[in-house]
């Protein structure tokens, strides 16, 4: 197995049969060897920095249903919200005195924020914030739509592609919503010139091996800037409620893959992971990760967005969340950035 991770590491690829081997023979032994290899490649392209990401979760209407989403439609005891273009600016303001150099607005597929409200959005927080990135995510949306976007100066887009099989995908979400449309969009994208971020669930419903190496070629072809992989985690008022969980340890061995994979990608250490185990960011970090994204939003909504159950730092303030996690990074040997964080190939 370890001349698989040998040959991952020196020529990037590996073949669909070879992925499936590695995946399905993974031990401790095996996954610390991934994860020193991913390790000594993350620190070969961005040093020991960590980048921080200030999350804006702007709002928590959505007119999809997904069934592994607590915010989907037809979830009628979420608390909705929706956060003023003053509140969206007043975040900023916060993050920005806490050294945040990029942004993420993210919320549900809302159809009150225009084209024209997103685009007033985006203007007023590059103008106010020019030394700052812009990331959105937001779903899917037109070209044309992406591309107002753009111009208007948002810099980057996560658009998770949460499984790259289409029975898989189909089990995931109503019949609606398709496996092709997010491709396109996420190919609109790349086109466009964002900084472009896909990625996906480990242990969602009905996933299984070859659901995973299809993930990995899937990233590989499209070669994206962003990847971000956590682990599912059930919500009590989605059909997925009894589901359990993804595996902390196949999530973070996915995490070295991708690394070995895409040496220069940024990747994130999500809340999901630090929601399943109590280390979840840090070691996310220690296997290839080397983004973290600290939340922004008022603490008054942060309970209100909950895409899973038992999610972590609802409650802490924007500046405890970040010295938190500074103190964290810093234990484990690395060092959190006060940069934007752009992806080696836009520097």
């Amino acid at each position: 197995m370890k001349q698989l991770i040998d040959k991952l590491h020196k020529t990037r690829e590996l073949e669909p049969a070879e992925f499936k081997e590695l995946i399905e023979n993974r031990c401790a032994e095996l996954s610390e060897y991934l994860f020193a290899k991913a390790r000594a490649v993350q620190i070969e392209n961005y040093g020991n920095n960590v980048y921080i990401r200030g999350l804006i979760e702007f709002t928590n209407y959505c007119k999809n249903d997904c069934y592994y989403c607590g915010i989907r439609k037809s979830n009628s005891t979420a608390e909705r919200y929706r956060l003023t273009k003053e509140q969206i600016l007043q975040c900023c303001d916060t993050g920005y005195e806490l050294g945040f150099r990029t942004y993420v607005l993210q919320g549900g597929e809302d159809g009150y924020y225009t084209d024209e409200k997103m685009v007033d959005i985006i203007q007023s927080i590059k103008n106010n914030y020019p030394d700052c990135a812009l990331t959105l995510s937001m779903g899917e949306k037109s070209f044309e739509t992406y591309q107002a976007f753009y111009e208007a100066g948002a810099d980057r887009y996560l658009l998770r592609h949460e499984t790259a099989n289409e029975v898989h995908y189909s089990r995931l979400h109503p019949h609606n919503l398709l496996l092709k449309k997010r491709k396109q969009c996420l190919s609109d994208l790349k086109k466009i010139g964002y900084q472009v971020g896909c990625g996906f669930m480990v242990g969602s419903p009905f996933q299984n091996t070859d659901c995973l190496v299809e993930d990995l070629l899937f990233i590989k072809e499209f070669n994206p800037h962003m990847v971000g992989i956590g682990p599912f985690i059930p919500h009590h008022e989605t059909p997925f409620a009894k589901e359990k969980a993804g595996e902390l340890e196949l999530v973070l061995f996915l995490l070295g893959i991708v690394r070995l994979m895409l040496p220069a990608v940024l990747m994130p250490a999500t809340t999901a992971l630090g929601t399943i185990h109590p280390q979840g960011r840090e070691l996310g970090i220690l296997a290839g990760a080397n983004v973290v994204m600290p939340n922004l939003s008022p603490t008054d909504v942060r309970g209100k967005y909950l895409l899973y159950d038992n999610k972590i730092c609802t409650g802490d303030e924007a500046a405890e969340c970040r010295n938190c996690l500074q103190g964290r990074i810093e234990k484990i040997g690395y060092k959190i950035a006060v940069t934007r964080g752009d992806h080696k190939s836009k520097l």
